[in-house]
């Protein structure tokens, strides 16, 4: 299960770096047609945000996988062995709790969306169920976590 799981946050999050390259193209576009023809691209700014949501969302998962999230240790490291893998669980258990909430409503809000984006008329619920599934991909590796860490601090 924790191979699959870690598969899938790395394969979501590829899916989202392919948006890199297009989105620095529109971007740099944009400015070129901007500066030099005072033409700029119709809707990029729009694009670009969408983009970068996309690719934010689809690396959450990844990025805790390979510990990227900034973490403060300065009192934690000088513990004992054990309380540190307790207190690790303890704020796992509530990173768990509160990514559980915005992947729910990113859900909920994203069945019930309507909005479509004010230029290029792009419907907003792919987006915010987007916040579902980086929030459920997250949330499959904080598992991983909870179970990691109650193992360190209880083992015998």
């Amino acid at each position: 299960m924790r191979r699959f799981i870690q598969i899938l946050s790395r394969v979501i999050c590829y899916g989202g770096m392919v948006l890199l390259i297009p989105m620095m193209l529109l971007t740099t576009g944009d400015v070129i047609g901007r500066s030099f023809w005072n033409q700029p691209i119709p809707g990029a700014l729009e694009l670009s945000s969408y983009m970068l949501a996309v690719f934010i969302l689809s690396g959450l998962a990844f990025t805790h996988q390979v510990k990227g999230h900034v973490r403060v240790e300065m009192l934690v490291h000088r513990l004992p062995p054990r309380l540190q893998a307790l207190m690790e669980a303890v704020t796992t258990l509530l990173s768990l709790f509160i990514i559980i909430i915005v992947a729910w409503q990113g859900f909920v809000l994203g069945l019930g969306e309507k909005a479509v984006s004010d230029m290029l008329r792009i419907p907003q619920w792919p987006f915010k169920l987007l916040v579902c599934l980086g929030g459920t991909t997250l949330a499959l590796e904080l598992l991983l976590d909870l179970g990691g860490s109650l193992k360190r601090a209880f083992r015998e």
